[in-house]
């Protein structure tokens, strides 16, 4: 049965299938990433997302190289990667004529997706306010940098601005070095997906009440909400987290360890995975030390027991300890470079690198529905 379901949202002729948000209209007037990204997720699912560009077009249009070649255009790759199965018009909101036209397209829509700067939709006459006693169904979703009032709001936000606000650089770097921005923009992305949620809840409950609602996700509360387990422990014991580089915190051995051929990351979370674990390396008596016997112990003398596991892993071959650990039940994995992971066996079975006609390639829906999988239509307009 399992496979059967894997078959079903792994289908390879599946673009004709209705998604689970098949009918659900949405206006994204959005740009750069959060928003975007938010319009993506809901139009992999089925949604019709129509993307509502100002005339210079979307900033990250020009966010390269690469750029690639597609209608006499080159347009970046950081684009592409974020406004699939969308269709594409321009307007000038700033002119009324746009925004009669934005008038005319809300009519049947279901969701509009902005992050214009607090203030400037309320200018334009559009704000939800203005929109809600028009329609009163719509669901109005906003992504801004700090939301729209307090110290902060109204500001721009940036997802490395944010990062470095929200506490996440300080958490993030080497142990002996400085405090560095996550490699990838998580606060940005992470904001789509709380504006994702935040649009099926508001859906969900307009079903019961027949009304919409407005909709916010922010930069600054999405990063502060990602701080786990740092958040928690200065909550009970009121002590700064510090730099760890890739050590976890609060268990250990959760850290990358050198071998003979590649680094690999080791996450042992419990004593029956460090038994295994040193059953592997035939390093049996270190799990009946009483200063590695238990969780607690392992955190609390962390240094002393990544001499005798460094020791170890520099005789050893990575892949092969890899895979022998995973097999035994010990959450290990090879660290491996972005081409690596994008071609694994494992990438391939679970179909996440997707292409769309001749000019689109890109990373697939990572949420998997057995009757009404994700479905790639449309190349980024």
């Amino acid at each position: 049965m399992t496979d059967e379901i894997s078959r079903n949202y792994r289908s390879k002729d599946s673009t004709s299938l209705p998604g689970a948000l098949a009918g659900t209209r949405v206006i994204d007037l959005s740009r750069i990433l959060g928003g975007p990204y938010c319009g993506q997720v809901l139009a992999d699912h089925g949604a019709e997302v129509i993307k509502v560009e100002p005339p210079q077009g979307d900033d990250t249009r020009l966010w390269g190289p690469p750029f690639k070649q597609i209608d006499g255009k080159a347009v970046s790759a950081y684009y592409l990667g974020l406004n699939r199965n969308k269709k594409g018009m321009t307007l000038d909101l700033a002119s009324q004529s746009g925004r009669d036209t934005l008038l005319t397209l809300l009519q049947g829509a279901d969701v509009v997706l902005e992050n214009f700067k607090t203030g400037t939709m309320e200018k334009w006459g559009i704000g939800y306010e203005d929109l809600s006693k028009q329609f009163p169904r719509l669901i109005h979703c906003r992504v801004s940098g700090f939301g729209a009032d307090g110290p902060l709001g109204g500001l721009a936000g940036y997802d490395a601005a944010v990062q470095a606000m929200a506490g996440i650089m300080s958490v993030n770097g080497e142990k002996d070095g400085e405090p560095l921005r996550v490699g990838l923009p998580v606060v940005d992305m992470v904001t789509g997906l709380n504006a994702v949620i935040g649009v099926l809840l508001a859906l969900n409950e307009r079903t019961r009440s027949g009304r919409g609602q407005f909709v916010e996700s922010s930069l600054f509360d999405s990063g502060i909400s990602l701080l786990h387990p740092h958040a928690a422990n200065w909550f009970m014991d009121k002590k700064e987290p510090k730099l760890s580089g890739n050590a976890h915190p609060n268990i250990y051995p959760y850290d990358a360890f050198p071998t003979k051929t590649t680094s690999i990351f080791l996450a042992v979370g419990n004593d029956k995975q460090f038994n295994l674990l040193c059953g592997a390396l035939g390093l049996e008596e270190l799990a009946s030390i009483t200063e590695y016997a238990s969780a607690p112990a392992r955190s609390k003398n962390r240094e002393s027991l990544q001499k005798h596991l460094l020791s170890k892993f520099s005789k050893l071959d990575g892949e092969s300890i890899c895979h022998k650990l995973m097999e035994l039940g010990v959450p290990c994995a090879p660290v491996l470079t972005v081409s690596a992971a994008l071609n694994h066996s494992h990438t391939k079975h679970r179909e996440m690198v997707i292409s769309i006609g001749e000019n689109y390639q890109g990373v697939a829906s990572p949420i998997k529905l057995s009757r009404t999988p994700a479905t790639y239509r449309l190349a980024p307009p």
